[in-house]
């Protein structure tokens, strides 16, 4: 989940014998190149040619432990694989489960010939008006493509509600679970219904080499939701990473008026789940310093 994720940048990164091992199965001699990690034990590390030719087509490899918290990488698959048909995302080329955890591999997505990559880059800061309105037009263009009366995947506001409240799975004591009820409530009426990224954070918008916008990866918790859902996060997620005053920009580049009491409740409720979320990462999984 985007809120903790944590880039590679100049925190170095060990990547697991078991990622080597893998990597190796599907791509013989690829080198590996950690990507991204994030708060919950997955990583992301790109799988190259050696030595990598020019605009060489690169794949990811996503792997997550087995005790980890994140969304399920087999889940991602079937959510790619059927997102694909109505909207730019990154193509499926493999996906499993083995004692260790489990992986999905995706083709690089290429815009005008060239591989597009995260917003989340610290070259879009000096941008950031560019990629705010980038970000504001890719999320319109994603909710408006996918059809909610198709779409199998659900996931409402109440249903996250009961998830926390009431899966017995959770870490959470019942004294736990009442304060979480109360302290959201009621969701607010839905303002329009969507097939929602469920992650439509910075890092996971993708731009082409002049900043517009290219597609969108990790959607391992897509599922059909208010607007306000993904629109709360991702205004969020732009103030956070480029700076603050950007939300209007975004906001006027999806089309979309504020909603002042939507976008409470649902940063309320993604900060409640990712609370949960923390609680069943194993200590061995956080990174050091978070």
């Amino acid at each position: 989940m985007s809120s903790a994720l944590v880039g590679i940048g100049p925190t170095p990164v060990e990547v697991p014998p078991v990622v080597h091992t893998l990597a190796a199965r599907l791509r013989s001699g690829a080198a590996v190149v950690p990507v991204w990690r994030n708060e919950y034990g997955g990583l992301t590390v790109r799988l190259g040619s050696i030595p990598a030719p020019p605009r060489t087509t690169s794949s990811y490899l996503k792997w997550v432990p087995d005790d980890s918290a994140c969304p399920d990488p087999l889940a991602e698959a079937d959510r790619l694989v059927w997102a694909s048909s109505f909207t730019r995302v990154p193509h499926v080329l493999d996906a499993g489960r083995d004692a260790h955890g489990s992986w999905l591999l995706t083709a690089a997505v290429e815009a005008d010939g060239d591989v597009a990559t995260s917003a989340v880059e610290p070259r879009w800061r000096a941008y950031a008006e560019r990629a705010a309105i980038a970000i504001g037009v890719g999320l319109r263009r994603f909710h408006d493509a996918l059809p909610t009366d198709t779409c199998p995947f659900v996931r409402t506001a109440r249903m996250r509600v009961d998830a926390l409240t009431t899966d017995e799975t959770a870490p959470l004591a019942h004294a736990e679970r009442a304060t979480i009820s109360a302290a959201l409530g009621d969701p607010p009426p839905v303002d329009r219904l969507v097939v929602c990224h469920g992650d439509a954070t910075v890092p996971n918008t993708l731009l082409d080499q002049v900043g517009r916008f290219a597609a969108h990866v990790d959607v391992g918790d897509l599922g059909v939701g208010d607007r306000w859902s993904d629109i709360a996060v991702t205004t969020r997620s732009v103030t956070r990473r480029y700076g603050a005053g950007l939300e209007p920009l975004v906001l006027a580049a999806y089309g979309v008026a504020p909603d002042r009491e939507r976008t409470t409740y649902y940063r309320a409720l993604w900060d409640a789940e990712e609370a949960v979320r923390a609680r069943r990462t194993p200590p061995d999984h956080q990174p050091a310093g978070r």
